[in-house]
């Protein structure tokens, strides 16, 4: 079984297709917003708060995972959410110029019925973007 840095138990016979760690600090890949997210994460770091959020795809499901971390090692709390094929209305990437036309930014994003989730894809290209859509899709129509 795959230790995951989401903390998610595969179950049987579930095998995992990607694990994204989200961004949740810079709001683009120009260096300038970079090195912002990493100034702000930098100062919550100082004060003992930590964010994590994931997105684990495997062959059976899609789940988030976010864990929020306060006065340096205090679990503040763990959110899991399944995506019900359901309720996922629409899945896709945006590519976003930043910095001019010399740094694209690829977001994944699903829409659902209640919420609107849109996760930066690190160091991504239009290849890596696709692909990731594709495994989303792939789970969400398996488990239907």
């Amino acid at each position: 079984m795959a230790d995951l840095k989401s903390g998610l138990v595969l179950e049987e016979g579930e095998s995992l297709v990607m694990e994204i760690e989200a961004e949740l600090w810079a709001t683009s890949s120009n260096p300038v917003a970079m090195a912002l997210g990493e100034f702000r994460k930098a100062i919550a770091k100082i004060f003992g708060h930590k964010v994590n959020g994931f997105l684990v795809i495997t062959n059976k499901r899609v789940v988030e995972v976010t864990k929020e971390i306060v006065c340096y090692c205090i679990n503040n709390g763990t959110t899991v959410k399944y995506l019900l094929p359901s309720s996922v209305k629409e899945i896709g990437y945006i590519k976003k110029a930043t910095c001019g036309c010399f740094c694209p930014a690829f977001y994944l994003y699903y829409e659902g019925f209640t919420q609107t989730t849109r996760v930066m894809l690190s160091g991504a290209d239009e290849k890596t973007a696709q692909k990731t859509v594709d495994a989303f899709y792939r789970a969400i129509s398996a488990a239907q």
